[in-house]
């Protein structure tokens, strides 16, 4: 596999001449003024001179609403219940995705703990695992408390998907702060991407948070620019066969759909309704889609042998018969982890260019994919 450079000096150049300031939101009847644009689960303002971070979304379903005062670390006498003192020093994360976003601002060396750290994919991350840096804290959603406590980290960023996580509420009750981060709710690739901002007042750094997003966010509003130029408009497919004949694929409103819709393409199921998946029959799947020109993201599937293995009608679709078929779990860490699960919530510019580059090439002659990959 060749080596990704996921961080480009580019970028950084990129950020250092971005100092534009972000245009802010007032809500004028509370005097709050806001930072943030695009994501909906999470909101930092500052009020009348206090600062607070707002949790909206910490998982599917949730209602509660979570403030947090955000106070400079000299001025801590007591800890004080929602309040959280920045700098954070020693953090513990619980999903790959928030590790590059700690990394893009330099802070990964405040991570102590995580989960099943095999999933890292990350090298500057997997060499503090390798160095006993960061410690193993559980496998996936179950939490060593045990090991986690005796880390005392001064903060724990949990994730959960339908309800508060019971190891985490454990760790709460032993005086240990823990903030949800639901960036995977978000619905749009930029408000998934925004969430940088989030780990930035964390870090007490707020101004670099915001320079990267700005970066982050004129890349992409770039490349969908570049992609309106495209004289053709290529249908697509995604999905496959879970289970029972029944193909999952992105509903028309989703997060992928956007990607899709981004990058000037024809989504053959953009007029369905909902943010999450479609769970439709076979046979109507391969009415529709049959004659799509790209399948992109065919489910777990990483070669064209195992999806005949799975069912040999894929066979007769035409995106398998031209070798149009690009898949995103090629891709892997030093220990397995499918690189576009941990860094394509941060880059969604990245994940926009490759899209462009499989449909239409010569929009972007000299930019080599970063996720994805043709099918073999």
């Amino acid at each position: 596999m060749k080596n990704i450079n996921l961080i480009p000096v580019l970028f950084f150049l990129l950020i250092a001449i971005s100092c534009k300031k972000e245009v802010e939101k007032v809500d004028k009847t509370s005097q709050a003024v806001s930072s943030i644009t695009y994501a909906k689960g999470f909101d930092m303002i500052n009020e009348n001179g206090i600062k607070k971070l707002i949790i909206k979304s910490a998982y599917q379903n949730s209602k509660e609403v979570s403030e947090y005062i955000i106070k400079d670390a000299a001025e801590k006498e007591a800890t004080l219940e929602n309040t959280i003192y920045t700098p954070i020093q020693k953090i513990v994360v619980t999903s790959t995705t928030h590790i590059p976003m700690v990394e893009l601002l330099n802070e990964e060396n405040s991570i102590i703990g995580f989960p099943y750290a095999r999933y890292v994919s990350s090298e500057k991350t997997r060499q503090l695992i390798d160095a006993g840096k960061i410690k193993e804290i559980g496998k996936e959603s179950s939490l060593n408390t045990e090991i986690l406590l005796d880390l005392q980290p001064e903060l724990v960023v949990g994730y959960s998907v339908s309800s508060a996580d019971k190891s985490l509420t454990t760790v709460q009750k032993a005086g240990i702060s823990v903030i949800y981060n639901g960036d995977w709710l978000e619905e749009t690739p930029l408000g998934r991407a925004e969430w940088i901002k989030f780990f930035g007042v964390l870090f007490n750094k707020e101004k670099q948070a915001d320079s990267i997003f700005k970066v982050i966010e004129t890349n992409y509003l770039d490349a969908k620019k570049i992609a309106l130029k495209a004289t053709k408009k290529p249908t697509v497919l995604s999905g496959a066969i879970m289970s029972k004949d029944i193909w999952n694929l992105p509903s028309g409103e989703s997060f992928v759909a956007q990607f899709i819709n981004d990058a000037n393409l024809n989504y053959l199921w953009k007029e369905t309704k909902g943010k999450g998946s479609l769970s439709l029959s076979f046979e109507s799947v391969f009415d529709k889609g049959q004659n799509a020109e790209y399948w992109i993201s065919p489910g777990y599937f990483s070669s064209k042998e195992q999806l005949l293995q799975s069912n040999k009608i894929y066979a007769e679709f035409d995106a398998f018969k031209n070798d149009e078929i690009y898949t995103s779990t090629i891709k892997k860490g030093k220990t397995g982890g499918i690189i576009y699960y941990e860094l394509a919530a941060t880059r969604p510019d990245l994940v926009l260019k490759d899209f462009i580059k499989i449909t239409n090439p010569d929009l972007l002659p000299n930019y080599e994919m970063t996720f994805f990959e043709k099918m073999k």
